[in-house]
């Protein structure tokens, strides 16, 4: 234990630019998801045999080991000459994420009760507005559990994207097991744990804060 916290001591600022490295990989690849994913998730709505066709695709995107996915996007990218890096890491992160907050936006505004919707009807609010006051004001808890999802899924994920030279906390475990390093293994894995519990923290206060104030 004393041999880590002085290892830890020594590498600390190379350990947290590789934090910083993940988060940013991680969090523009949800960014981008949740532009895609939550528009289509609410479009769905209106579309069930489009539901079902999307929800399916993005199962089974999900079923894709991630190194496999990883590994696809390396020759997709060579064409541009991004082939290893980040945009082909930030790419499959993007695809892994749309599944949960597809599906937790779909249910959820599946799921907004009939009686609100005949409520703001009968106060005159159109489509949009429904939308917009109503329908994802109430869907947001079950959204957000969807992103919640989506964001520790892909600091986990996103490990493996040190395989294809798009750097973050995955290069001290990949490092580690080329070495037989535990100390790297160990601190790539602490710190990829902790990112992901701060993540989710920070994400679930959010959640419960809207829901307290705007909710309950």
């Amino acid at each position: 234990m004393e041999k880590w916290l002085k290892f830890l001591e020594v590498n600390a600022p190379r350990i947290l630019d590789l934090t910083i490295e993940h988060a940013v990989l991680v969090g523009l690849a949800i960014l981008v998801a949740l532009l895609i994913g939550v528009p289509l998730g609410i479009y769905l709505t209106t579309n069930d045999y489009l539901a079902e066709t999307v929800l399916q695709i993005a199962s089974v995107m999900l079923t894709i080991p991630s190194i496999a996915l990883f590994g696809v996007m390396i020759p997709i990218f060579s064409i541009i000459n991004q082939g290893i890096g980040f945009v082909p890491a930030f790419v499959a992160l993007v695809l892994y994420s749309q599944l949960p907050i597809i599906r937790n936006t779909y249910t959820a505004i599946q799921n907004v009760s009939p009686e609100m919707r005949d409520a703001a009807k009968g106060v005159g609010m159109k489509t949009h507005q429904r939308l917009l006051r109503v329908e994802i004001p109430n869907a947001f808890p079950v959204i957000m559990a969807g992103i919640r999802t989506a964001v520790v899924l892909n600091i986990g994920i996103g490990v493996i994207a040190a395989y294809i030279g798009a750097g973050g906390l995955g290069v001290l475990i990949t490092q580690g097991i080329s070495r037989g390093d535990n100390y790297l293994i160990i601190s790539g894995s602490v710190a990829v744990a902790i990112l992901a519990m701060i993540a989710d923290g920070i994400l679930l206060w959010i959640q419960k804060r809207y829901t307290r104030k705007y909710i309950a």
